[in-house]
């Protein structure tokens, strides 16, 4: 049985007639008939009743047609949905992303994808970029918005895109003294508690944001530590203390002031994460949205 025959049969029944059948599907009615008998074959026993005129459908038959028409409908629309995932304008994308880039990088890259690709499910997990290798390569997601501190190690089996380079901002409390600066020096922060983030084994961040004020002279103390950014945040928007976030995360928060440090040099950047060698145009066309993105938010700062 193939879907050849099933169209053929589906047809003859539409049609009322194998003649009939044969000139919309413009084919010879012999080929047509020694279709439908291999078929009938495969089956075991006939599908139309041939003695009578206009042949009807047998009991074979009549079970037989609504599952064959069914078949090949679910056929066409595989056939379909298919052509569009591999044209990149349909599909499931799923995107591993670190915490910091949900203020402004990934929600303006989604937009922007779902404006070219509106047929295509944007998943979005949250996960530290350390822990986004793994995914990408046990195929979980298929991108990942990372951002790093430091030189960026190579991994087998993966790409790496830049996007945009961040330089720190100190998060304070909007009514704090120093928020009213329009720029401050780590010196200045030796009073203020510092909040460091990620709070997770796994990750060097908050590890090298301290190494980085003390570098530039500062001697704030580690008032808290934090599991994420958006607690982070929070402790500072309770005048708990301080934390160093990317440029691009300030913004939308009436709570607090965000005031740069000409003094770190070393900035964050923030990367495109996939597996070497992804051929998928919705990826790619994904990794495009995230560029463009990057540089408009590049553009704004400058």
């Amino acid at each position: 049985m193939n879907l050849r025959q099933l169209r053929y049969f589906c047809e003859i029944v539409d049609a009322g007639s194998a003649v009939a059948a044969a000139a919309r599907l413009h084919v010879a009615p012999t080929a047509l008939s020694m279709q439908l008998g291999q078929l009938e074959g495969d089956l075991g026993g006939e599908l139309f009743d041939r003695s009578r005129r206009p042949m009807e459908l047998t009991a074979l038959g009549r079970y037989f047609h609504p599952r064959a028409k069914m078949l090949l409908a679910e056929t066409t629309r595989l056939h379909d949905e298919a052509r569009a995932v591999a044209a990149g304008d349909s599909g499931v994308l799923a995107v591993g992303y670190t915490r910091s880039t949900i203020f402004s990088i990934l929600p303006n890259a989604i937009r922007d994808f779902r404006g070219r690709h509106p047929k295509v499910k944007v998943e979005i997990l949250s996960m530290l970029s350390e822990h986004q290798h793994v995914e990408l390569q046990s195929g979980r997601i298929q991108v990942g918005v990372s951002r790093y501190l430091g030189p960026v190690e190579p991994v087998e089996g993966l790409e790496f895109r830049h996007l945009l380079d961040d330089p720190f901002v100190v998060a304070l409390p909007a009514t704090h003294a120093l928020a009213r600066r329009k720029s401050l020096r780590a010196r200045d922060l030796d009073a203020a508690g510092l909040i460091t983030y990620p709070k997770d084994p796994q990750s060097r961040f908050a590890e090298h944001t301290v190494a980085l004020l003390r570098g530039s002279g500062g001697l704030s103390p580690v008032a808290y530590e934090a599991t994420d950014i958006h607690t982070a945040l929070g402790m500072v928007a309770s005048q708990l203390g301080f934390c160093l976030v990317g440029r691009s995360v300030s913004r939308g928060r009436d709570d607090l002031a965000f005031v740069p440090l000409p003094e770190l040099k070393d900035q964050a950047a923030v990367f495109a994460v996939t597996r070497r060698g992804e051929g998928s145009k919705v990826v790619a066309g994904f990794v495009e949205s995230l560029v463009r993105t990057s540089r408009s938010i590049a553009a704004t700062a400058s």
